[in-house]
């Protein structure tokens, strides 16, 4: 419990520094927020407006319980709903060896809803008394014979109040002549017993079968394996649970316990004693030779013991090199008499002799080295090696471990059918329990797997969904269970509130987001907005820049390429000059030539 509540303080006190670190974080930002209530109260009420009527949840639905039915053929079924003993017979035998006044079987039955009972009207049979002995059967409707069915027994129990010492097993009275029922005791001949016992720390599911021995005839208990399952909680949860025990003609087995298998196994491989015999046995009457030697090792009868092996050399001496600590106080004892104890003023001398006060260690002796005689301190003897033996050699005469000789078992049967049990006719309950209040209810026996799980599922499964209608949450359940295992808490915090702390504290330390919103009412500039119309501009202002250098760079390109066509059209227009300037000069001095007087030609007369 000191536990707990320091785990409690501690997840207080980490909650509230990350409650004061998002406080302050919230101051901070104070004067960054602005307060947006005012502008969102229409738009909620219009939403709230339009939503429609939220109708309210419909109530937990409730289990109504109804006896439950077979749905096929049973030699035996009892819901006990009808509130009475009517077809039970109460034992008035006496147990045998025991004493008269505990001797007889008179503990009480009655039938009664169970005390936290879920489905009002759902009775069963209670085990009401403690420390007595309690017998009650009944009768099958036909006696059960192992043919070629399967054997289904199953019911419910509720330890109401826990289990101290005591059982909750049925007997499957074996169908004899002599089979009485009101005389029904510890003796009474069964073929099967079946179900939950309890005493100290020992928690049991029995299957017992008693087999008979065809050579003798004599009936032998053999006994199931015990399941590997833990048991514990269906002792000690105050809840009602579903015992099914399944026979089979192969010989198999099966048993659940809230319709899952806790055990399972075969009549002739998983029973003990084993169903059959074995088919030799160690001979009684073979004896160990005397000259039989079973020593695998003996000393070596040749090994001297060295001259220089001094036995009586000590295991420890004095450290002669140690020297007394400085400040050791010889003359002081370790013990000194209390000066504050006072005698009691109750203490007879005469009776309880002279008074002494109480021993307390000597004050002056806590910052001294030590008191009393200082002594040199013992360390290990080098020379010590103690008494010689001599060493131990392989024993050419071992013969092994002796056992008597096999001989044929004389006992030795095979029942390769051992689900071929005696016939019983009747079901009761032998119990004597520390514990009252024992719940039993929804008794059936049958052959089909299908008809036990109807029965089971109009009974138990009933039980199951109102106790499941009313169980805690998971954080009840959790809460309950760490009552019972406190270090539960540590997994607890490690695993819930320690990851819940974290993200608190990284997502709220942080500086605190303005959302676009909360400076929806206002046009002076937040300090976010104000950062980006900077770096707004800044990029506006840097593509400007690029813009004007792109068009500088273009108009440079432009004029070189004008410049560059005006250089060749004035190239070409002094080439076409100069081509006109040599047809008219070619053209003139083709005109001199033909005006030359040589050129002439002669008149005639």
């Amino acid at each position: 419990m000191e536990l707990k509540w320091l785990l409690y303080v501690t997840l207080l006190a980490l909650g509230t520094l990350a409650a004061q670190e998002h406080d302050m974080d919230d101051d901070n930002d104070g004067d960054d927020v602005v307060d947006i209530e005012d502008d969102l109260d229409d738009g909620i009420d219009d939403v709230e407006e339009s939503k429609p009527e939220m109708s309210t949840p419909p109530p937990t639905p409730k289990v109504t319980y109804r006896a439950p039915v077979p749905t096929g053929e049973v030699y035996f079924a009892e819901s006990f709903d009808k509130g009475t003993l009517d077809g039970w017979i109460l034992s008035r035998a006496k147990k045998d060896d025991t004493d008269d006044e505990i001797a007889k079987y008179d503990g009480k039955w009655e039938v009664q809803e169970m005390k936290d009972t879920k489905l009002p009207g759902d009775k069963g049979l209670v085990l009401v008394t403690r420390a007595k002995h309690h017998a009650i059967s009944s009768k099958l409707s036909k006696p059960f014979v192992f043919d070629t069915k399967p054997l289904i027994i199953q019911y419910e129990v509720n330890f109401q109040n826990g289990i101290e010492c005591g059982g909750a097993y049925v007997k499957l009275l074996s169908k004899t002549p002599e089979l009485s029922l009101d005389q029904f005791h510890d003796k009474t001949p069964y073929t099967i017993m079946f179900g939950p016992d309890k005493c100290g720390e020992d928690y049991k599911l029995h299957f017992i079968f008693r087999h008979k021995n065809p050579k003798t005839g004599k009936y032998e208990e053999k006994h199931a394996k015990r399941p590997d399952a833990d048991l514990k909680t269906y002792f000690t949860d105050k809840k009602t649970h579903l015992y099914t025990l399944v026979l089979n003609p192969d010989n198999s087995f099966e048993i659940l316990v809230d319709q899952t298998v806790v055990n399972s196994g075969n009549l002739l491989n998983d029973m003990s004693p084993p169903v059959n015999p074995p088919r030799e046995i160690e001979d009684p009457n073979d004896q160990k030779p005397e000259d039989w030697d079973e020593r695998p090792k003996i000393p070596d009868p040749d090994a001297v013991k060295p001259d220089d092996w001094d036995e009586d050399a000590p295991a420890k001496i004095a450290d002669e090199n140690a020297v007394k600590p400085e400040g050791w106080l010889d003359d002081e004892p370790e013990y000194v008499a209390d000066p504050d104890a006072e005698k009691p003023e109750d203490w007879d001398e005469d009776m309880d002799g002279e008074w002494e006060a109480p021993q307390i260690a000597n004050p002056k002796c806590e910052t001294a080295p030590g008191c009393g005689t200082w002594q040199r301190p013992m360390i290990d003897n080098p020379d010590y090696k103690g008494k010689w033996k001599p060493p131990m050699i392989d024993n050419v005469n071992y013969q092994g471990i002796w056992k008597p000789r096999k001989i044929p078992n004389p006992d030795f049967f095979e029942d390769l059918e051992p689900f071929k049990m005696t016939p019983f006719s009747a079901v009761g309950l032998e119990l004597w329990s520390m514990t009252s209040d024992i719940f039993f209810d929804n008794f059936i026996i049958c052959t089909e797997r299908a008809v036990a799980d109807d029965w089971a599922s109009d009974g138990w499964g009933l039980k199951k969904a109102a106790d499941g209608a009313a169980e805690p949450g998971v954080v009840g359940q959790m809460m309950a269970a760490a009552e019972e295992r406190p270090w539960l808490w540590v997994v607890y915090i490690l695993t819930v509130a320690l990851p819940v702390f974290l993200v608190v504290l990284f997502c709220c330390s942080g500086k605190k987001q303005t959302s676009a919103a909360e400076y929806k009412k206002t046009d002076a500039p937040q300090p976010d907005v104000m950062d980006e119309e900077k770096e707004e501009e800044k990029d506006k202002g840097d593509k400007e820049e690029e813009e004007e250098e792109e068009e500088e760079a273009n108009e440079e390109k432009l004029e070189k390429q004008k410049s560059d066509a005006d250089i060749g059209s004035a190239s070409q227009e002094e080439e076409e000059e100069e081509e006109e300037d040599d047809r008219k000069l070619a053209s003139e001095e083709e005109e001199t030539v033909n005006r030359s007087p040589r050129n002439r030609k002669p008149r005639k007369d």
